[in-house]
C-alpha cells in the first residue's frame, strides 16, 4: 500500500501527443503507411513502472479547457471557452502550497504565460521559455531561411506569416539543445536539483513541454521518418480544412514522417529527465504523472489539426500513466476516466481528500491502487464553441453532429480507426450513447440523432 505522506508530485504534461505514437501502447505497429513506427524508447521504459491507463479522455477542448480541468478538478465543458483562470478558480498549486509543497512550473506552453491568463497563480517559481508557436519572441520575417522553403504554391498568406513567426523564433537554433523539448528538460532538471539541495520536505513541480505540438521541425538526427527520396518544401505547419486540396499524397506523409520525428526527439530528452528523476530519488518517493492534453489529427480523416469536427481517436486517445513511489502495482487498465478526475485522485493519494468535495472530478484511487479497473462507463468529450460531441464507452463511440449532418457511430474494438460508420446498422447503441448525458452538454436543449437514412429520439 502506498503510503500518503510526504510524497512528492511531478506533473509530466505534453502537448498534442497522440497515444498511437507512443510504442508502448501501439507495440511499435507503423500508424500510416509508408512512415515507419515512432519510437519511444523513454517514455516505453517509464510506462513500464506506470499504472497505465488506456482510456483517458480530456472533456473540454483543447489546450487551455484541459489544463483547467486538470489544475482545478472541474469540467470546462459546456459552460466554459478558452479563457483565463479566474479569480474564484481554486487550483492544484494553491491548495498543496497550503500543505507544505514547494511548488514549481516549467513551460514553453506561451499560451499559458501571455497576459492575464494566470496560469502561474498560486506556484512559489515559475519559468516560461520563450519563442513556441506564434509566440510574439521574435519580429519576422526570418532574417536567415526563407519562407519559401516551408510552404508550398496553396499556402494563404495567413499561414505564411504564421510560418514566418515561427522561423523567425527559431533560426538561430544549431545545436540539438536549443531546440523547446531540450530547454524545457535541462530548467525541470535544474530546478529539481535545487529541491534536493534545500531540502525541501515536499514538493510540486508541473513541466508542461509544448511540443510535440506543431510547427513540427525537428533536428536532422530526428527527422528520420520522412522519405529520403522527397524533394518538396519543408512543411513545417499543414493548413486545415481538406488536405487533399493543398497538400499531395507524398507532402501528407511527409508531414505525418516530421510529426513522428518531433515526437521522437521529445522522447529523447525526456530521457534525461527520467535518468535525473532516478538518481535524484524521486523514483522513490513521488507521484510521476505523464500525459497530453489531446492528440492530433493527421489527415487521418482528411484534416490536419485539432478542430471541434475531428473527434475521433487521433485527437481524443492520449498516454496518460502514472508512476507510484518505487513503480508500485504498475499495470494497464481499460478503466475510463477523464481529465477533471485526475486532482481528485491526486489529492486523495496523498491524504487530502478533504480537499475535493467541491470538484466536478471523481477520484479514481481504488483504479491506480489495482483494487478495480472500472470507474466511469462514460466519457464525453468537445468543444465549448461547437455543437459537436463525442460520447463512448469501452466499446462504441457516438460523434454527435450539427443539425443536418449525419451523427456517426463506431465499434472502437473492431474499427480503432473509425472507418465504418454504424450509425444506421446499430441505431440501439447509438441510441443509448446518445441518451447517457442527457442535455446538460449539448448546444440546444433538444437534439435529433440523424443517421445516413434513419434516425431515432434521445430519449
Amino acid at each position: 500500500m502506498v503510503k500518503v505522506v510526504w510524497l512528492n508530485l511531478i506533473v509530466i504534461m505534453l502537448d498534442s501527443l497522440r497515444q498511437d505514437h507512443v510504442s508502448f501502447y501501439n507495440r511499435g505497429k507503423p500508424v500510416f503507411e509508408g512512415v515507419e513506427a515512432c519510437k519511444t524508447p523513454n517514455i516505453d521504459r517509464f510506462a513500464e513502472d506506470c499504472v497505465v491507463f488506456e482510456n483517458a479522455y480530456p472533456c473540454g477542448l483543447p489546450t487551455i479547457p484541459v489544463r483547467t480541468e486538470l489544475m482545478t478538478g472541474q469540467y470546462t465543458l459546456p459552460y466554459r471557452p478558452w479563457r483565463p483562470l479566474e479569480n474564484e478558480d481554486i487550483t492544484v498549486a494553491e491548495i498543496l502550497r497550503r500543505e507544505g509543497y514547494v511548488c514549481g512550473l516549467i513551460a514553453d506552453t506561451y499560451h499559458l504565460f501571455r497576459p492575464a491568463m494566470n496560469f502561474h497563480r498560486g506556484f512559489h517559481s515559475f519559468i516560461w521559455i520563450r519563442g513556441q508557436e506564434y509566440d510574439a519572441y521574435m519580429p519576422p520575417p526570418p532574417l536567415k531561411k526563407k519562407v519559401e522553403d516551408y510552404v508550398n504554391e496553396n499556402y494563404t498568406d495567413r499561414w505564411r506569416e504564421l510560418v514566418a513567426r515561427f522561423l523567425a523564433n527559431t533560426e538561430d537554433f544549431e545545436r540539438e539543445e536549443d531546440w523547446f523539448p531540450a530547454k524545457v528538460v535541462r530548467e525541470a532538471i535544474k530546478w529539481l536539483r535545487r529541491a534536493r539541495k534545500a531540502r525541501y520536505k515536499r514538493i510540486f513541480l508541473w513541466i508542461d513541454s509544448f511540443d510535440p505540438h506543431e510547427p513540427w521541425d525537428p533536428p536532422p538526427r530526428f527527422d528520420s521518418y520522412t522519405d529520403p527520396g522527397y524533394k518538396g518544401p519543408r512543411l513545417i505547419l499543414p493548413m486545415g480544412g481538406q488536405a487533399s486540396e493543398w497538400a499531395t499524397p507524398e507532402e501528407v506523409g511527409y508531414i505525418r514522417g516530421l510529426y513522428a520525428g518531433e515526437v521522437s526527439f521529445v522522447d529523447h530528452w525526456l530521457g534525461f529527465l527520467f535518468r535525473e528523476l532516478e538518481d535524484l530519488g524521486y523514483y522513490d518517493d513521488s507521484v510521476i504523472v505523464l500525459l497530453a492534453d489531446h492528440g492530433h489529427p493527421l489527415a487521418d480523416h482528411g484534416k490536419f489539426l485539432k478542430g471541434t469536427d475531428r473527434l475521433y481517436n487521433e485527437l481524443l486517445k492520449v498516454p496518460f500513466m502514472i508512476r507510484l513511489p518505487a513503480g508500485e502495482g504498475a499495470r494497464r487498465t481499460d478503466a475510463i476516466v477523464q481529465f477533471p478526475d485526475l486532482l481528485p485522485t491526486i489529492l486523495d493519494l496523498l491524504g487530502l481528500s478533504r480537499e475535493t468535495l467541491s470538484m466536478h472530478g471523481r477520484s479514481f484511487l481504488p483504479v491506480l491502487l489495482g483494487e478495480t479497473d472500472e470507474h466511469r462507463e462514460y466519457a464525453i468529450s468537445g468543444y465549448h464553441e461547437a455543437v459537436d460531441r463525442c460520447i463512448r464507452d469501452k466499446k462504441w463511440s457516438l460523434i454527435q453532429r450539427p443539425e443536418g449532418q449525419p451523427d456517426e457511430l463506431y465499434n472502437l474494438q473492431e474499427d480503432p480507426r473509425e472507418t465504418h460508420n454504424l450509425i444506421d446498422e446499430c441505431p440501439e447503441e447509438a441510441k443509448r450513447l446518445a441518451g447517457v448525458f442527457g442535455n446538460y452538454f449539448r448546444k440546444v436543449e433538444q437534439r435529433i440523432v440523424k443517421g445516413v437514412q434513419g434516425k431515432y429520439e434521445v430519449p
